[in-house]
């Protein structure tokens, strides 16, 4: 047995680097929040030059706050020409209510209650995450994969009011569960993030992809009945638990659109209201991006879009990609699905490409110090740079993190 009376044994654990990594990371992003909030002018949200926790619950903080306090409108606001807008709808209850919670049993104030909430899960998803690529990378690259994590672009995230680390913990908890084929104990944690974040389908599509796999190769690897029932109810369940959000708003608001007008109404200041058309956000963008903001011709945006999406698809297929195994392959492919499907391209988008984190288990396998050295400097020159273009709030700022 390690005596763990000595501080060299200790240091030595594989939970007490994470831990280290993620303190050290959370000390340099807020530096750079603390940074941003000295010289942040007055704003819808805050005066001028916040604290700490009010300058962290702003933007979608304050939806979530709202959310706590007062729940859902039973009667959608609607523009002066009838169109649904922006409204609490859009903003799923798991997160406010475990932020509720904590304020319930301490008696914290939202901001400093939803801050210490996102700190939480974040630490247990980088923990998770560790687990998660030991046996696809080994230790040395999955601790780095983790410093990747910690400093991405958007890991300021882990400490704002925003549910993206609830969710992403809970993902990487239904991965590791898929991956282990526990079918059975992955329902309550589809449940829970169901109403975390809006990607049920996505992970729906990726179990059906990993049962269509299983069957083709049952031959190799065996597939039992009982496996197959129970993996299919999986999909099924998924499914559901993905579609029970914007059931619930229809059914609370007599609109059975609610969920997706209200979801709409965020990409009206920059499109105007259109209905929601699979897989035509992206081409609405590339056109919208190109020819109105850039002044440069439709099919250039077109063809950039072409060769973003023909790029994804060749990275699934890369060595070091592969080596991740074929459930997160899967989990990369249906998740880049459902955003080509569903969002609109704008600043958000670089928050909403955080599920696919698992590229960063890939990204962290070359050992050369001079690589991962530089990968960390350029993560957070790339953090710096997300923190003043999305979450700085300039004037009438129309790029919301």
């Amino acid at each position: 047995m390690a005596d763990l009376s000595r501080p060299t044994t200790i240091l030595r654990l594989w939970w007490v680097k994470v831990i280290l990594v993620f303190a050290a990371s959370r000390v340099v992003t807020t530096i750079m929040l603390l940074v941003l909030a000295s010289v942040q002018g007055l704003n819808p949200w805050t005066a001028s030059h916040p604290g700490y926790f009010d300058f962290a619950s702003i933007w979608d903080g304050r939806w979530y706050n709202i959310v706590q306090i007062a729940g859902y409108p039973a009667q959608l606001p609607l523009s002066d020409t009838g169109q649904v807008t922006e409204n609490a709808w859009a903003f799923l209850p798991g997160y406010p209510g475990a932020v509720g919670i904590l304020m319930f049993l301490t008696r914290l104030p939202w901001p400093v209650a939803a801050v210490v909430v996102s700190l939480a899960f974040a630490l247990g998803a980088a923990l998770l995450f560790y687990r998660m690529l030991v046996p696809r990378i080994g230790a040395s690259a999955s601790l780095f994969a983790v410093v990747l994590f910690c400093v991405a672009p958007v890991s300021p995230l882990f400490q704002l009011a925003y549910a993206e680390s609830m969710y992403i913990f809970f993902l990487i908890l239904a991965l590791m569960l898929l991956m282990r084929r526990r079918y059975g104990a992955l329902l309550p944690v589809v449940a829970v993030m169901a109403f975390v974040r809006p990607s049920g389908l996505a992970f729906a599509l990726a179990l059906g992809l990993h049962v269509i796999y299983r069957w083709v190769r049952r031959r190799h690897d065996p597939f039992p009945v009982r496996e197959r029932v129970a993996s299919v109810l999986a999909v099924v369940f998924s499914g559901i638990a993905g579609l029970a959000w914007p059931a619930i708003a229809g059914l609370a608001t007599g609109n059975w659109s609610a969920y997706t007008d209200t979801e709409l109404a965020w990409r009206a200041a920059y499109i105007g209201y259109t209905p929601l058309v699979p897989f035509g956000a992206w081409i609405q963008g590339a056109q919208w991006w190109f020819s109105t903001m850039l002044a440069l011709p439709d099919w250039l945006g077109y063809l950039s879009l072409g060769l973003l999406v023909a790029a994804f698809a060749v990275t699934l297929f890369v060595p070091a990609v592969r080596r991740l195994g074929v459930d997160l392959r899967l989990w990369l492919a249906s998740y880049g699905l459902y955003l080509l499907a569903v969002f609109f391209p704008q600043s958000s988008t670089f928050r909403l490409l955080m599920p696919m984190f698992p590229l960063l288990g890939a990204a962290a396998v070359p050992r050369s110090r001079v690589y991962r050295v530089a990968m960390v400097l350029v993560l957070l020159a790339l953090q710096w740079g997300w923190l003043l273009i999305c979450w700085g709030v300039d004037g009438s700022d129309w790029t919301p993190p």
